[in-house]
């Protein structure tokens, strides 16, 4: 981070304080949301916005790149607005996996997120061409509202590294070809034939005043943009409640499993942790895979597993669908117990589990069958024992609930 000091649009470090325990790192405030959050917030969109966010971003992974550092993990999420006003700077954020890189250097170890990964990182053979894919991805969802590769868990990286784009289904008709051209060029897998960053600042479609045209992007490329980032919270929310009140008794082996992999005793399962757990307890996971259960387990997006989130996905099925489980986790949101749950209750709910910026009306909406506005009891049901909601045409195809896949993954009971 110290490395980067002074680039504008990336996050500072303020200061550092070490203890017995850790190192306190206090970083500079950004109080404007994530990237997607603002886009849905300010609702008029264009192709020309949508530019000015991805010159920023493309920005950032040059000036990296030009100080020998790769960032691992560029997405949406790790893309901050410093304050709510219209004109306000973004910030690229958490350098956790990010690392230093000699020209020609090629890395293997398996990290990022599972849509913005590019393909030969999940080949264990790659370098700072990586950064420029993941942009890429990022580029295609700002057009479109979805990401490239939108498949169940299990066919992501399979689609990553096979499918072929498509520009035939909607919005992509309507969007011009030098923006196509520059997402076709940021997206090739083979990283040796793909633009590098400094190319794409030079590109038509990105640069000031350049071909991008000022017009309205379809709405549905904003109702889509809303869906994908709600998508899912109540439900992994709802499952820490029932994870929270199981008795000794009904998560028998769990606690003593999550002290076993917690190896320092933080009350915090870290990546490596989690890794050499697995790894222990005789699960056959590639480092994607291990990285995407640590992505779906970390609900409030602290970067590690605790207590009741460990719980939460290692849970079996029959006790999620436990009538009196369901109903105590209801009452939890239920605050006034009107048999609804409401915005305002949600809110509550969201604060007293850390989760900011959050958009209440889509989470509200994936439970919602009577377009109330509202959650009643049945309908909060019928969420907890159905699959993630579809998104678009280009939905999530047989999605599988974390859950299952980690009890998959360790030897619970």
């Amino acid at each position: 981070m110290h490395h980067l000091a002074g680039s504008v649009n990336v996050i500072s470090i303020k200061e550092a304080f070490e203890d017995g325990v850790a190192v306190h790192v206090v970083m500079e405030l950004c109080v404007g949301g994530e990237l997607f959050d603002r886009i849905v917030e300010r609702g008029h969109y264009t192709e020309r916005k949508a530019a000015k966010l991805a010159r920023t971003i493309v920005g950032v992974i040059e000036s990296c790149h030009s100080l020998g550092v790769m960032h691992r993990d560029l997405k949406p999420e790790n893309f901050l607005f410093v304050s709510q006003q219209e004109d306000s700077p973004l910030k690229a954020i958490d350098f956790g996996l990010s690392t230093f890189f000699k020209p020609g250097e090629i890395f293997s170890d398996v990290v990022g997120s599972p849509y913005y990964v590019a393909p030969e990182v999940l080949r264990k053979r790659y370098g700072p061409e990586s950064d420029v894919w993941s942009a890429g991805v990022i580029i295609f969802i700002l057009l479109s509202g979805v990401p490239p590769f939108w498949e169940s868990e299990h066919e992501i990286f399979e689609a990553i590294l096979h499918h072929e784009l498509d520009f035939s289904s909607e919005p992509w008709p309507s969007i011009s070809e030098s923006a196509k051209d520059l997402v076709r060029k940021m997206l090739v897998r083979d990283p040796s034939k793909r633009i590098t960053a400094y190319d794409v600042l030079r590109h038509p479609w990105i640069q000031v005043d350049g071909a991008a045209p000022d017009k309205p992007l379809d709405s549905a490329v904003l109702s889509r943009l809303k869906q994908f980032s709600a998508m899912n919270k109540l439900k992994k929310m709802a499952l820490r409640v029932i994870a929270e009140n199981l008795s000794e008794e009904e998560i028998a082996g769990l606690k003593e499993m999550f002290k076993m992999i917690d190896t320092d005793n933080s009350g915090q399962i870290t990546f490596e942790e989690l890794k050499v757990g697995l790894k222990n307890f005789g699960a056959n996971l590639n480092e994607s895979e291990i990285y995407d259960l640590m992505k779906a387990a970390d609900v409030d997006n602290s970067g590690t597993i605790d207590y009741g989130e460990f719980i939460a996905a290692t849970l079996h099925l029959n006790k999620v669908d436990r009538e009196d489980h369901l109903v105590a986790a209801f009452s939890y949101f239920d605050k006034d117990g009107s048999g609804y749950i409401t915005q305002d209750e949600l809110q509550q709910a969201c604060e007293e589990f850390g989760i900011g910026d959050v958009r209440l009306e889509e989470m509200i909406r994936e439970a919602d069958q009577d377009n109330d506005g509202r959650i009643d009891y049945n309908e909060f049901v019928a969420m907890m024992q159905r699959g993630n909601a579809d998104l678009g045409k280009r939905g999530r195809k047989g999605s599988t609930s974390f859950r299952i896949g980690f009890r998959e993954a360790l030897p619970v009971c």
